[in-house]
C-alpha cells in the first residue's frame, strides 16, 4: 500500500499516454505525424520548456468530445489512485482547446463525468482548476474566464502555466482580481524557469494562495522568510524540474535545503507522460537521489494535504492527515 498523498500541480493534458493519444486519434480520425506508440515515446524525449510545449499542443488535437476528455481523466485518476492518491487538485488548459474549436462545456463536462464518480470509483476526491496561458494575452485570459462563468460549480480556482519567461504575472493582474471577486482559488507557476521577482508578483499582484513550482525562491532569502513565515505552499516537480533543465540532476534538486528552510513543500507529477513519472514515482525518485528519510516522506504527504483547497471539508482533510500519521513504511 502506497503513502497516502495528494496532488497539487497536475495537467491533465500531460497525462496523455501515447497509446491513448492513438487510440483517441482513431476515434476521431486525427492522423498523428508518428508511425506508432513507439515512434511517438521517442519523441516525448525532448531538451527545454518550449520544444515539450509544442508536443504538448500539437497531441491535444486527438481531444475533441466530452468522452476524450472523460477518457482522459478517468485514466489518470486510476493510475494516481494506485500510487496513493486520496485528493487530487487538477489543472486544465481551456485556451488550447478553444483555439481549435472545441468548447469550453466540451472540456469541463467531459472532465467532470469522470471527477463527479472520481470518489466512488477510484476513492480519490477532486477539484478541477482553470489555467491561463501566460504566452496568450491578459485580454484572452479574460475573455477565457467570461467563457467559464456557466461552469463554475465545477472549478474551484485559476492557475497560470506555459512558458514563463518574458510573461510576468503582473500581465494577468485584472484576470485575477476579477476571479477573486468570483470567489475562485488562486495559485500561479512561478519561479521555475522565471526569476523570484516572479513569486513576488505572484504574491503581491495576482494574490496566489499556493506558488506552483517556486524552486528559485532558494535565491532569495527574504522571500523565503516570507513563505515560511506565511506558509505558502510550493508545488515541486522533481521528475520535471530534471526533463526540463531547471536542475541538472535530480542529486541537485534543492527539495531538502528548502524543507530544512521551513517550507511547506509538496512533491507532484507535472505532465507525468511525458516527464517520466506519475506522483508515486516522483516520490520514489527523490526518496532515492535525495536520500529522504521515512520522517521526510510523511512531512511531503502531510504537507500535500495542508496545502490543499479541502477548507471546505475539514473532516475529510483530518481524515486523510489521519492515514498519513498511521501510515507505516514497508
Amino acid at each position: 500500500m502506497p503513502l497516502p498523498k495528494a496532488e497539487l500541480h497536475l495537467h491533465i493534458e500531460g497525462t496523455l499516454e501515447p497509446e491513448l493519444a492513438f487510440r483517441l486519434a482513431a476515434r476521431n480520425g486525427v492522423e498523428l505525424p508518428y508511425a506508432d506508440t513507439d515512434a511517438l515515446g521517442k519523441a516525448y524525449r525532448f531538451e527545454d520548456l518550449r520544444s515539450f510545449l509544442n508536443l504538448y499542443y500539437e497531441l491535444m488535437a486527438v481531444l475533441r468530445t466530452e468522452q476524450d476528455f472523460e477518457d482522459l481523466a478517468d485514466a489518470y485518476l486510476a493510475r494516481a489512485a494506485a500510487q496513493g492518491v486520496r485528493h487530487a487538485e487538477i489543472f486544465f488548459d481551456p485556451q488550447a482547446h478553444l483555439a481549435r474549436g472545441v468548447g469550453m462545456g466540451t472540456v469541463v463536462e467531459g472532465l467532470w463525468r469522470a471527477l463527479a464518480r472520481s470518489q466512488e470509483r477510484h476513492g480519490v476526491s477532486t477539484h478541477l482548476i482553470m489555467c491561463f496561458l501566460r504566452d496568450e494575452s491578459a485580454e484572452s485570459a479574460m475573455e477565457t474566464l467570461d467563457a467559464a462563468k456557466p461552469y463554475l460549480d465545477r472549478i474551484v480556482g485559476v492557475g497560470l502555466d506555459s512558458a514563463e519567461v518574458g510573461h510576468p504575472p503582473a500581465k494577468f493582474r485584472e484576470v485575477y482580481e476579477a476571479a477573486a471577486a468570483l470567489g475562485l482559488r488562486r495559485v500561479a507557476h512561478a519561479g521555475e524557469e522565471g526569476p523570484p521577482e516572479y513569486i513576488r508578483q505572484a504574491l503581491d499582484l495576482l494574490g496566489v494562495e499556493r506558488v506552483d513550482h517556486g524552486l528559485r525562491c532558494m535565491e532569495d532569502p527574504e522571500l523565503v522568510a516570507r513563505l515560511v513565515r506565511d506558509r505558502i505552499p510550493l508545488t515541486l516537480c522533481p521528475l520535471s524540474n530534471v526533463r526540463l533543465r531547471a536542475v541538472d540532476t535530480l542529486a541537485d534538486h534543492p527539495l531538502p535545503a528548502m524543507l530544512d528552510a521551513g517550507l511547506l513543500c509538496t512533491v507532484n507529477s507535472d505532465d507525468p507522460a511525458y516527464f517520466g513519472g506519475y506522483v508515486g514515482e516522483n516520490f520514489h525518485a527523490v526518496r532515492d537521489a535525495l536520500g529522504l528519510s521515512k520522517d521526510r516522506l510523511r512531512e511531503l504527504a502531510r504537507n500535500s494535504f495542508l496545502a490543499s483547497f479541502l477548507e471546505h471539508d475539514e473532516e475529510r482533510r483530518r481524515r486523510y492527515l489521519a492515514e498519513v500519521e498511521a501510515y507505516e513504511f514497508p
